[in-house]
């Protein structure tokens, strides 16, 4: 008597992914929409206040600048593909994506908050009479102002 055969495991097929974002407005009103839209905010106010500075440390600058730059259009880019209904044309799982992109946007903000913080708290007033040395490498001599808008971009990012 012959015995029925068992698949391999190995040849099992797995089922499609499923979008378990809606397309659409209604992306709009999930927490994973909500997080895209803040990270446009602010990535666009990060890139405004950063450009509105005079770039005392261009090395450290210039990393928060490219990531507000990048993660702004990345966001948007990815906010479209839901917006626009393209999402349910591209075959990939989309849950996994969501998570994926949202732990890189968190590891991108997270370094740039850092560097902008370091040029912040190493800055020296310029009208002061007295001028004393900072404990640390990096001097950047800023106004009242550019100070203030150093902080708002650490904070923002």
């Amino acid at each position: 008597m012959r015995m029925a055969e068992t698949p391999n495991p190995a040849t099992t097929s797995f089922p499609a992914p499923t979008i378990s974002l809606p397309l659409g407005m209604e992306v709009l009103r999930t927490y994973s929409g909500g997080l895209i839209c803040l990270e446009i905010v602010f990535g666009g106010l990060v890139w405004i206040l950063v450009a509105s500075t005079n770039v005392s440390v261009p090395l450290l600058q210039g990393w928060v600048m490219f990531v507000s730059v990048t993660m702004f259009i990345c966001s948007s880019v990815y906010l479209a593909l839901f917006l626009l209904g393209l999402a349910d044309k591209i075959n990939t799982d989309w849950n996994f994506m969501d998570m994926f992109y949202h732990f890189i946007a968190l590891l991108f903000y997270f370094g740039a908050f850092l560097l902008e913080a370091t040029v912040s708290s190493a800055g020296i007033y310029t009208n002061s009479t007295c001028i004393r040395r900072p404990r640390g490498n990096i001097i950047t001599f800023l106004d009242y102002r550019e100070y203030n808008i150093n902080a708002a971009a650490a904070v923002s990012c």
